[in-house]
């Protein structure tokens, strides 16, 4: 299919499926460029349409598409009209990477800038899945490392993300098109073995589905029969914890009861245990007892007429769809009573990003994996409070789940009447009651081992932040210190405490106090800094140039070059020098004499020898290109003023962006130029712009 095919086919999708108003329409047109995806364009349509979504998330994400292949169109059409949701929507999806191009050293991060963006709006998170589903699909085996990495972070982290959030289809395809990648072999063996068993399970679903459909005729409630197969990787994971073999796994097969009522749900199970015999301990709660994600159903395992076992889930047709799609069916099923459920899904990311601040990198994606798939307990205060825990977690989790003092002056609890240590593990229906003593000296370091929830660890290492501050400078410094001579790099201390200031700022960081606080409390990390410390002492090494100098003209044909030896001149892309500017020539091997501005950062790590003084020749009229970055309030009303601004430089535009950092706004703008005097009148007009809090040419 061609892209024109392929593109109105989406176009007229889009008109059949959302309500546009003309404007709209207008703007559609318009973003739609050449080089966008098409085929991953409407993979992500269709989600948005099984998902229900509207226009307001539909333009804004049209909108970033436009603006990843043509960023000043999408720069320009962005105050057409947009409300502010929806500039806030196409923000996000420019904040939010694609999980495709999450690097190694910045992974974490990108994370945490999903998790803020499911906070603010799920519906990005879903069509940040839709992206991913379509990326994991194109990978064919023999993968390259990059797309192992690719396959295993959706394994690890996505998949169990996506199934806290209830987004059941994402979650089973997401863990069994990463099944069948990371372990062909293992896929094909067992989807042979289940397909061997098809014929026989088919017979049996047809037999058990007329005694359901008549266990609803005789009680007289209206519902449904359905049925389903175990996803592999499923059954995979439980071949590999506990089952051994397929025999042994009781739910390959499924069948599901959909009725009315909760009343309804509790009357097909007894019927049905009337007419079949329930294995011992395989009848399961989940509507009075949910599961963590929310999930709400009646399961039990009867032996069939084939002898088997046979899995038969019971829920109510709200409790399904929930189960289909998670915290997402409030808005689609247009429930009044779901923005509570969605409210209470949202306080584990909230808590989650809570207790992760100031983790490094490492840290973050470990505590995430532990918290994301742990299995949950549930204990009670003695006043009736029900918490939950991940499995595992012990006495010094609850005592931090009820308060930050009672975890640090615990000393044991009382569980189910029982005196008992804190690092005694709970176990679910527990009934515990903390033991504190207001004279304890507070957590050691080794309670971060004995405690399971990020919670209960993110309030130990606050303690040692604050009550352990003197400490925490003392032992950084000494850190910093063997870190700085295992370096073998030679400063002075006030070199040393010059850098370290440096660096303070760059992290936010008000003072060295602090940052050796940080680094003695294990928030930062001693070799990190000694490496930053090491890329300014570089920068600041001295260079020397040359007496002689060459004088930067054109030839009669228009070329660059130096006024007396003839020697072809180019400008450096790392600082782009104007005329006007002081500049300073390095000559290189074969390509002439290269132009940079004498304040460039990368002076420092060129051949000496070769640097040599440089002037412009008087009148000498030629075009540059500089970079302006402006850095704003947070307003959306900025980015229009700057945008008419910039437009209003017609031809010398060549790009316009932006990126929120750290609650601001930076722009980053390219112009073409003559000469400095035209840079600056431009940089005074950005000046001028309300909000506007610093103009500055770029480096």
């Amino acid at each position: 299919m061609t892209n024109n095919i392929l593109k109105l086919q989406i176009k007229q999708k889009i008109l059949d499926n959302f309500s546009l108003s003309e404007k709209q329409r207008d703007l559609l047109d318009r973003c739609f460029v050449d080089e966008i995806n098409l085929p991953r364009l409407d993979n992500v349509i269709d989600v948005m349409i099984e998902y229900r979504m509207g226009a307001d998330i539909l333009i804004p994400y049209i909108l970033f598409q436009c603006y990843k292949t043509n960023e000043t169109l999408a720069m320009s059409l962005l105050g057409s009209d947009l409300t502010t949701q929806e500039i806030k929507l196409f923000e996000t999806f420019v904040t939010v990477k694609d999980v495709r191009s999450f690097s190694r050293s910045g992974e974490a991060e990108s994370i945490r800038k999903m998790f803020v963006a499911i906070c603010q709006d799920i519906r990005i998170v879903i069509v940040k899945f839709a992206t991913i589903l379509y990326d994991l699909k194109l990978i064919k085996p023999p993968m390259s490392q990059e797309d192992s990495d690719y396959v295993k972070l959706v394994s690890d982290v996505f998949a169990p993300l996506a199934e806290r959030l209830g987004l059941s289809g994402f979650k089973f395809a997401f863990e069994d098109f990463s099944f069948e990648l990371l372990e062909p072999k293992a896929y094909e063996e067992l989807k042979n073995s289940v397909y061997l068993k098809k014929e026989d399970n088919e017979k049996q679903i047809l037999i058990t589905k007329e005694k359901l459909e008549n266990v609803l005729a005789e009680l007289g409630i209206k519902g449904e029969i359905q049925y389903r197969q175990k996803h592999f990787a499923s059954i995979y994971k439980k071949l590999k914890s506990k089952a051994g073999s397929l025999e042994n796994i009781y739910d390959i097969i499924a069948m599901r009861v959909l009725v009315n009522s909760i009343e309804d749900c509790y009357s097909v199970l007894g019927k049905i245990h009337l007419i079949y015999r329930p294995m011992s301990g395989r009848v399961k709660d989940y509507i009075a007892n949910p599961k963590p994600n929310g999930y709400q159903s009646l399961h039990t395992t009867i032996i069939a007429e084939n002898n088997r076992p046979l899995e038969i889930q019971i829920r109510t047709f709200e409790m399904h769809k929930f189960s289909e799609y998670g915290i997402a069916a409030h808005w689609i099923y247009k429930e009044k009573r779901g923005q509570n459920k969605f409210d209470q899904k949202m306080s584990w990311f909230r808590q989650m990003m809570e207790n992760t601040e100031g983790l490094s990198s490492d840290e973050f994606i470990e505590t995430l994996k532990v918290d994301l798939y742990s299995e949950s307990l549930f204990v009670q205060t003695p006043k009736g409070k029900v918490i939950e825990f991940p499995v595992g977690s012990t006495v010094l989790d609850f005592a931090y789940a009820i308060h930050s003092d009672v975890g640090n002056q615990c000393v044991g609890a009382k569980i189910n009447g029982k005196i008992v240590p804190i690092t005694k593990e709970l176990s679910n229906g527990d009934v515990c009651e903390i033991l504190t003593n207001p004279n304890s000296k507070g957590p050691s370091r080794d309670w971060l081992l004995k405690v399971k929830s990020s919670n209960a660890r993110a309030k130990i290492r606050a303690f040692f932040k604050s009550e352990l501050k003197e400490e925490n400078i003392r032992i950084g410094k000494l850190v910093l210190e063997q870190a700085v001579k295992n370096s073998n790099v030679n400063l002075s201390r006030a070199q040393k405490e010059e850098y370290l200031m440096r660096i303070a700022n760059t992290m936010m960081i008000e003072s060295l106090d602090v940052l050796y606080a940080e680094i003695g409390a294990g928030s930062l990390a001693a070799n990190g800094i000694v490496g930053r410390i090491i890329n300014l002492y570089n920068k600041d090494k001295s260079y020397q140039i040359k007496e002689n100098t060459i004088v930067v003209k054109k030839n009669k044909d228009g070329v660059l070059i130096d006024g007396d030896s003839g020697l072809l001149v180019r400008y450096a892309g790392c600082c782009t020098p104007v005329t006007g500017d002081d500049i300073v020539g390095y000559i290189s091997r074969g390509r002439g004499v290269t132009i940079h501005r004498n304040t460039c950062q990368n002076l420092k790590f060129l051949e000496q020898e070769r640097l040599i003084k440089a002037e412009w020749q008087e009148n000498a009229t030629s075009s540059f290109v500089a970079v302006i970055k402006v850095i704003t309030d947070n307003v959306n009303t900025v980015i229009n003023s700057l945008n008419n601004i910039s437009r209003e430089l017609k031809s010398k535009l060549k790009g316009f962006g932006y990126k929120e950092i750290k609650g601001e706004l930076v722009f980053e703008i390219v112009v073409l130029i003559s000469n400095k005097n035209e840079l600056e009148s431009i940089i005074k007009d950005f000046e001028n712009v309300k909000y506007v809090r610093k103009v500055f040419r770029s480096e």
